[in-house]
């Protein structure tokens, strides 16, 4: 199982990115990212962290023993950081996804308005 702590839906996903989740990982669910509030101190993003690895090791209670398991992770730095920190500590693979950015401008108006199309490549674990 791969669950996805992002605020990027697994249903949105390209085919690749869902094929390549399956393939390695045999399912995939949502764990939304939440909001962090700009007011939140270090304290505060603790705690919030501490929630979600109790979600994520109640997800992987449900996993069978036999499938692979892991964890994409993305979002707010300061959450991504101590979640990220605490499932590696508990030998739990944490992975990003890896895309091609391909961007454009033009200028309409006199705005500037850029165009950016993520072209997924795959998943990287972090280290």
């Amino acid at each position: 199982m791969l669950i996805n702590f992002t605020n990027h839906p697994s249903d949105r996903w390209t085919d690749d990115q869902k094929n390549c989740a399956i393939e390695l990982y045999g399912a995939v669910k949502d764990l939304p990212f939440p909001a962090v509030p700009t007011s939140a101190g270090a304290t505060e993003v603790i705690g919030m962290a501490d929630e979600i690895i109790d979600k994520i090791l109640a997800m992987k209670e449900e996993n069978p023993v036999s499938e692979a398991f892991a964890v994409m992770a993305q979002g707010e730095f300061t959450l991504t950081y101590a979640v990220v920190s605490r499932l590696r500590s508990l030998d739990i693979t944490v992975l990003s996804a890896v895309t091609e950015r391909i961007s454009t401008e033009e200028v309409v108006d006199g705005e500037v308005r850029k165009t950016a199309i993520f072209r997924f490549a795959g998943f990287r674990e972090y280290a």
